[in-house]
């Protein structure tokens, strides 16, 4: 700049984390899928974003009760954090027999498209194991 000031690059928003434990079971999908289309709602995300990530969540939690088992305490756990153009989501359970990982499945298949999904409307998305835990996370537009 010719008068000596320094320009500032403007920092993203950043919002402050949400935490939700919801029952081990199929009833809790619509409960999640509401609370992120609501918290996205409030934050001005577009109506393509949220209905992305709903169906996101929904996914990583019906995978998590169909493929592993609940934490300690009987629940799943889903967190998602955001700044001005990217939303992390995330659900831990209890770990299960298998990695979760994408499969082949004929798009007339009724199961094994999950995570296809989730690769198709997600910016990334990878999984952490461990013996007692197993957590997906999702990256996407939050614009």
């Amino acid at each position: 700049m010719e008068d000596g000031s320094v320009a500032t690059r403007a920092t993203r928003a950043e919002y402050a984390p949400v935490r939700i434990l919801v029952p081990f079971a199929a009833s809790s999908v619509p409960v999640v899928r509401q609370r992120l289309k609501q918290w996205m709602t409030e934050r001005g995300s577009s109506r393509e974003h949220i209905e992305d990530a709903r169906v996101i969540v929904s996914e990583l939690v019906a995978n998590a009760i169909r493929h592993a088992r609940p934490l300690p305490d009987g629940n799943i756990l889903i967190t998602w954090c955001a700044d001005d153009l990217e939303l992390e989501v995330t659900v831990t359970d209890g770990g299960g027999p298998t990695r979760p990982r994408k499969v082949n499945a004929h798009s007339s298949a009724l199961a094994g498209r999950g995570i296809t999904i989730i690769e198709t409307l997600a910016l990334s998305w990878w999984a952490e194991q461990t013996r007692a835990r197993s957590t997906v996370h999702a990256r996407l537009p939050m614009a």
